[in-house]
């Protein structure tokens, strides 16, 4: 299967969280929040760390499927239609947007006009997804795929020298 995705960005565990507080320290003086709405599957780790470091008790889901199922190299196929499986009430005003990541924007903009007046925060952002982001930490490139540490698991890696033999 061919794909877009030209480079890796395996993302640690302690490196997610250190992300996710950096945000937590920049949404802090944008507050106050009425609470958090994680856009499930990827926003749930990011928001469950946001809502500790902000005291945030409030805690909802917007959950949505658009990727397919991951290939035996663990790169997911590319975006698909969008399938909501739940929504929330509400304009989202006073409340907090979480995602893991913004990639082409698709999800994005599906859930920002669901909710126009929530404050969008991701940990990372790709070039096509930023604009619809109010708040992020890392930018990495369009072609780049984002390893999380919910994905992975630890394994060998053979040497790069050995690579070539």
């Amino acid at each position: 299967m061919s794909h877009p995705y030209q480079m890796d960005f395996p993302v640690s565990w302690d490196e997610l969280h250190r992300n996710a507080r950096a945000l937590s320290l920049r949404l802090l003086d944008k507050g106050p929040w009425k609470g958090i709405i994680a856009i499930t599957r990827g926003g749930l780790v990011p928001a469950a760390i946001l809502a500790r470091e902000m005291d945030i008790r409030l805690i909802d889901t917007v959950c949505v499927t658009s990727y397919g199922k991951s290939d035996e190299a663990g790169t997911e196929a590319s975006q698909g239609e969008l399938n909501v499986l739940k929504s929330v009430e509400g304009d989202g005003e006073g409340m907090l947007l979480v995602d893991d990541l913004v990639d082409t924007g698709k999800t994005a903009k599906y859930v920002r006009e669901m909710l126009p007046k929530a404050h969008f925060a991701t940990l990372y952002a790709k070039p096509a997804g930023k604009p619809l982001v109010d708040t992020f930490i890392t930018e990495v490139s369009q072609d780049t795929w984002i390893r999380f540490p919910w994905d992975m698991a630890y394994t060998f890696a053979t040497p790069l020298a050995d690579r070539e033999k």
